[in-house]
């Protein structure tokens, strides 16, 4: 790895550093891959920190009793990880059961699924100080043959980093969110995020509505009002920034009684960031490059007077009316 390669391996050290309870903040990190085979995701696993792999199915493998938790290699498709096709297949009279009918064709069914389904191997939460052995493991995959996003148009793989909160109290949450807004273009353009991935539904950027809202200078609301704001003007965890899984550990209640996509949030203290491509059979690629830019986020959030000052210089522009306005009239002053 070349010097340059080796710096972006480097982990940025977040401005909080311990979470709401004073522990140290951790981080759970999801990749999406193909070109790998279960078995091979789960050595590179156990390679670095050690355990016992399990084949639960063809779908799904996990390594229990690491050095840092229980990590699961799953197919990422319900129908096929829960086996709904099973209920397909049994109301028109068939019964696979169990054995190696079952077996074979579960092999045959993920070969298929995994030209355009990706490979996720999920992680625990760990302290964000153990993200350098994580990169290893990325590191173990790459070697492996692992592919990313960009090697076919069908792969729309991503990378996502559930990042526990510093603070529950909502003047954090609106800080932390605001500073996301304010620095989304800038992280786009960092991330390459992929055109597969651009026209997905899963991660279309927030409506101008709800991003002029949270970006009024005047804007202060408690949390009851900063959730009911999110749930009534985007309910949906299909953001580059997932909000449903961190409010739903806040006021389970009032996420579930919303029209939002209840099956697939899993309620956390943490921020689901699902911006970045995941680019794991390029060499110089790392972990590192998706948290530092995150870390950008974090730092623009806990500068109080950097971040209202862009709040006010974001507030003064013209919005889209007036830029076409004055668009128009730099034509007829020509």
């Amino acid at each position: 790895m070349s010097a340059g390669a080796a710096g972006k391996s480097e982990f940025a050290t977040p401005p909080w550093q311990k979470n709401h309870e004073g522990d140290c903040r951790r981080v759970g990190i999801e990749l999406e891959m193909a070109g790998i085979e279960p078995a091979d995701m789960a050595a590179a696993v156990t390679t670095v920190l050690g355990g016992t792999i399990e084949r639960k199915s063809a779908f799904h493998t996990r390594v229990r009793d690491t050095e840092l938790g229980e990590f699961n290699i799953e197919l990422d498709a319900d129908i096929l990880k829960n086996r709904g096709y099973q209920k397909a297949l049994s109301e028109v009279g068939i019964d696979l059961g169990k054995g190696q009918t079952r077996d074979t064709l579960e092999s045959a069914l993920s070969r298929v699924a995994g030209l355009v389904v990706p490979l996720e191997l999920v992680g625990p939460p760990v302290a964000w100080t153990e993200l350098p052995r994580l990169d290893q493991i990325r590191l173990e995959l790459h070697r492996a043959g692992a592919r990313g996003t960009q090697a076919s148009t069908f792969y729309a793989f991503g990378m996502q980093l559930n990042i526990e909160v510093a603070s529950l109290e909502a003047d954090h949450l609106l800080a932390m969110l605001r500073a996301f807004l304010l620095k989304y273009d800038w992280l786009l353009e960092r991330s390459r995020v992929d055109l597969s991935r651009r026209i997905s539904p899963y991660i279309q950027p927030y409506p101008d509505d709800y991003v002029a809202h949270i970006l009024d200078p005047d804007y202060a609301p408690n949390m009851d009002q900063l959730i009911a704001d999110f749930l009534r003007l985007t309910p949906t965890r299909n953001r580059p920034l997932d909000m449903l899984p961190l409010f739903a550990h806040i006021d389970r209640e009032r996420v579930m009684d919303a029209p939002v996509e209840k099956d697939l949030i899993k309620s956390r203290p943490a921020f689901h960031y699902r911006l970045p491509n995941c680019l794991i059979d390029e060499s110089d690629w790392s972990l590192a490059l998706a948290w530092n830019d995150w870390i950008a986020v974090e730092r623009l959030a806990a500068d109080k007077t950097e971040l209202n000052r862009t709040l006010q210089q974001r507030a003064r522009r013209p919005g889209l009316l007036g830029q076409a306005l004055g668009a128009i009239g730099q034509l007829l002053g020509r």
